[in-house]
């Protein structure tokens, strides 16, 4: 125990040497602390095994080392006492000891609301039957951290004797100025939010924004979403401008998609025939929703064709690329095998002579096909290409 003299009774000796005082207490704490780490390590971890829920399991895991840490700085703390050191010396050393006390706290409870926030999201997922939202995951964690950072340097700063109330009043007029100079930063910053809030997009999803921009989202961040293209590029878009935009999601409201085939036939074909020959092909398709119905339909007379256009549901959104491709190539052999013609382009160009100011009878030329100009992919197909 320690007196006004600095000595401590230990073991029944009066031990009056302040540096020998010092070395026990620290040796005596680091003790305690390698105990205490092993006692949570074997023992309590054993307990939390047995228990329906994980949660205690990793809270052991992750904080034992820290607590034993907390508890051996604590011992430095009162080690440094007997040493008679002067005010100024004293002071110093106790507030350097009681700031890496406080850091590992901080620690400590990172720890511990990272693990209750995201046993409480998987919990909320499993009782609604939904998929977990890492988004909201991540916005909930670095909140709680940034909190906790900021009281942790609050404390510090208190233990060092600098007035908190002047910095806070500070950094409220200066936060005022701020707002003004960074209101696309912050209006990005809040339209992250409203982005995991509302749960329009999340990892995983592949979206569409425009027509140069579509992908698969890699990140959905506070300030900016990452979109990773089928090129491999990533674009980085700012959440200000995500959230004032349309956004396709080709993964909501599930993971059904409805792919669209055109295709032509000439002019004097069946087209009850035709429905059906493309029907039977359709259908050999593995990969069908059977929830939906697939449709052809005969929707136009055109110049020079019978445009036709093949519906068709898939159980899922992935496999509308490969499966479009698949369905072209067995509808344009179906069509051939079976006898119909497929059109393309062409014209009559009719010349009429004129020789020595008679006119003579027009006189049809041979037929010129036209060149056949450059097609553009269907709207969907561009999506996932």
């Amino acid at each position: 125990m320690f007196d006004g003299m600095a000595v401590i009774n230990f073991m029944g000796m009066t031990i009056s040497n302040k540096y020998t005082q010092s070395l026990i207490t620290l040796v005596l704490f680091f003790i305690i602390a390698k105990t205490i780490a092993y006692i949570m390590e074997k023992y309590i971890l054993n307990i939390t095994s047995k228990t329906k829920t994980d949660v205690d399991d990793i809270l052991v895991k992750k904080t034992h080392i820290p607590i034993s840490l907390l508890l051996f700085f604590l011992g430095v703390k009162l080690a440094i006492i007997p040493l008679e050191l002067t005010t100024k010396t004293n002071t110093t050393a106790q507030r350097i000891v009681s700031t890496v006390a406080t850091l590992l706290l901080a620690y400590i409870l990172i720890v511990v609301f990272d693990i209750i926030i995201a046993s409480w999201i998987h919990g909320t997922a499993k009782r609604k039957s939904k998929e977990v939202d890492e988004n909201l995951m991540k916005l909930s964690t670095k909140t709680s951290r940034i909190l906790l950072m900021i009281i942790g340097i609050l404390l510090i700063l208190n233990l060092w004797d600098i007035k908190v109330s002047g910095i806070l009043a500070s950094l409220g007029i200066v936060g005022i100025a701020v707002a003004f100079g960074l209101q696309n930063t912050l209006g990005n910053v809040f339209g992250g939010v409203s982005l995991l809030m509302d749960r329009s997009i999340k990892v995983g999803d592949i979206i569409k924004i425009d027509k140069d921009t579509a992908g698969s989202v890699i990140d959905v961040g506070l300030r900016a979403t990452k979109i990773k293209t089928w090129d491999n590029e990533l674009i980085i878009i700012p959440n200000g401008k995500l959230a004032g935009n349309n956004i396709k999601n080709y993964v909501l409201p599930d993971p059904k998609a409805r792919i669209v085939v055109p295709f032509s036939v000439a002019y004097g074909s069946n087209v009850n025939d035709v429905k059906k020959v493309i029907m039977k092909e359709i259908n050999k398709l593995d990969n069908l929703d059977e929830g939906n119905d697939s449709i052809v339909m005969f929707l136009e007379m055109a110049n020079s064709s019978l445009n036709f256009k093949a519906f068709v549901w898939l159980k899922s959104y992935k496999d509308r690329f490969t499966t479009k491709e698949k369905l072209n190539c067995m509808i344009y052999n179906a069509l051939n095998n079976n006898g119909f013609n497929i059109p393309f382009p062409q014209m009559d160009v009719w010349v009429k002579e004129i020789s020595h100011g008679h006119r003579k009878r027009p006189k049809k030329s041979k037929r010129v096909i036209s060149k056949k100009s450059k097609k553009k992919l269907p709207e969907d197909m561009e999506d996932l290409s």
